[in-house]
């Protein structure tokens, strides 16, 4: 039986389709369902369960507002990912959790693979990389996978807000400074589900192939939808956001791809098929 926490956002969602579709057998919870932030609780949820997996797809994601919810932030992405990878550790089940591009501070310029060095840059994204290193010196049946620009069905993203937008105005200005892998979190379940059961535990990047800007991705998100406004450029300094944002974080996938033997799709790819699932579901 696997644990699926966090199992209403974009990847939680993901992963229950995979699992319906291929016949495994699951429990998914939100915070609802189970306080993740309290290790006595989830320790008398997962008793007489027979848990095999843990798969945490819950995390504090506003990257803005941790800089003002900064306790929230590391609840969330420090403190919830160790209690669940010590229940693990207690019931010898397997521990996944997910962590964030945002951990570079952007100024490599090249792909990040997994042995360079982070240097957060905001309390989301400290809380984050603080998150990640504490599960893997917690528990060794650990996968921390590391992604970036998540979108999918479930939630808000990128994608969708860049469609709403579109649909009341004629011109779009977009930030061309911030660059890494739009990831589908369609892709993000399949190819993490096809490295868990390699049991090859440990640090991994898996995001989309390629590379872009915002302002590259909502180009190509509003040829695909036929949209006939002005897409203009903007810099990520016009916006005063209370977070930093590094401009490069583009990471290298190689070191999965190796492992389960597969190429990832790339980001156009991805967002292609998104975009059929998404424009199917509103007609």
């Amino acid at each position: 039986m696997i644990l699926i926490t966090g199992a209403n956002g974009q990847l939680g969602q993901d992963f229950q389709k995979l699992f319906n579709y291929i016949g495994i057998q699951y429990i998914a919870t939100d915070y609802k369902e189970l306080d993740i932030t309290n290790i006595k609780v989830i320790r008398s949820f997962v008793l007489d369960k027979e848990i095999t997996h843990i798969i945490n797809c819950a995390a504090y994601n506003d990257v803005d507002k941790a800089e003002s919810e900064t306790d929230a932030a590391f609840m969330l992405n420090r403190d919830a990912p160790v209690h669940l990878a010590l229940i693990s550790k207690e019931i010898d089940a397997i521990f996944v959790t997910y962590s964030t591009d945002f951990v570079f501070d952007g100024t490599k310029g090249s792909p990040y693979i997994e042995d360079d060095q982070p240097n957060p840059i905001s309390v989301y994204a400290n809380s984050k990389y603080q998150g990640e290193n504490a599960v893997l010196e917690t528990y060794e049946k650990s996968f921390v996978i590391r992604t970036s620009w998540v979108f999918g069905m479930g939630n808000n993203n990128f994608n969708k807000q860049v469609i709403g937008w579109s649909k009341n105005k004629n011109l779009l200005n977009i930030v061309d400074d911030q660059k890494s892998s739009p990831t589908y979190s369609r892709d993000l379940a399949t190819y993490s589900w096809d490295l868990i059961k390699t049991k090859k535990y440990g640090l991994y990047h898996l995001s989309n192939s390629g590379e872009c800007s915002k302002y590259e991705q909502a180009k190509y998100v509003l040829k695909c939808t036929g949209w006939k406004g002005t897409l203009g450029t903007a810099k990520t300094a016009d916006f005063n956001l209370p977070a930093k944002r590094s401009e490069y974080t583009k990471l290298d996938s190689s070191k999965i791809e190796s492992v389960i033997g597969k190429k990832i799709p790339t980001w156009k790819n991805g967002i292609t098929r998104f975009l059929n699932e998404y424009l199917e579901k509103k007609s």
